[in-house]
C-alpha cells in the first residue's frame, strides 16, 4: 500500500496512554516500524515518548503530518475531517469500526486519501511493509 510506504509521520487522534487500548498497541507497533507517531489527545502531555497535542491544528504548527489515524467514535469524524481539510493534510485513516460515509466522501472530494473501517496495523503487516 503506497500510502503506508510513503508516510513518515502519523498523527493518532485519540491515542490513549492505557496500554490495553487498541490505540496504544497500534501506535507502539507503528513506532517499532519506524513511523513517527504524533499523539493527539487533550488529556495527555506525553505518551509513547512523544509530546501529545490537544488538536491536529496545534500539532500541525510544528509537525509535518502524512496520515491522520483516527481512534474516535464515528460522531467525532466530521469535525476531524473539517480540521484535516483546513490544514490541507493528505490522508485520513479511520480505524476498524469507525465509519462515517458522509464525512469520508467530503474528504475524498477535497482530494484527501481516505481509508475507512480498516486497521492500519493489520494493513501494514498484510502488505509486509
Amino acid at each position: 500500500m503506497e500510502l503506508l510506504q510513503k508516510a513518515k509521520t502519523i498523527a493518532v487522534v485519540g491515542l490513549s496512554e492505557d496500554m490495553s487500548r487498541p490505540s496504544f498497541g497500534v501506535s507502539s507497533y507503528l513506532q517499532s516500524k519506524g513511523y513517527r507517531v504524533v499523539p493527539i489527545n487533550p488529556q495527555l502531555s506525553h505518551v509513547l515518548g512523544e509530546k501529545a497535542y490537544s488538536s491536529l491544528s496545534e500539532a500541525a504548527k510544528t509537525e509535518k503530518i502524512d496520515i491522520v489515524d483516527v481512534f474516535r467514535r464515528a460522531d467525532a469524524v466530521p469535525a476531524i475531517v473539517d480540521e484535516v481539510l483546513k490544514l490541507g493534510l493528505p490522508a485520513l485513516w479511520l480505524q476498524e469500526g469507525v465509519v462515517h460515509e458522509e464525512a469520508a466522501e467530503k474528504a475524498r472530494k477535497a482530494g484527501v486519501v481516505v481509508v475507512m473501517d480498516r486497521c492500519i496495523l493489520k494493513e501494514h503487516s498484510r502488505y509486509g511493509l
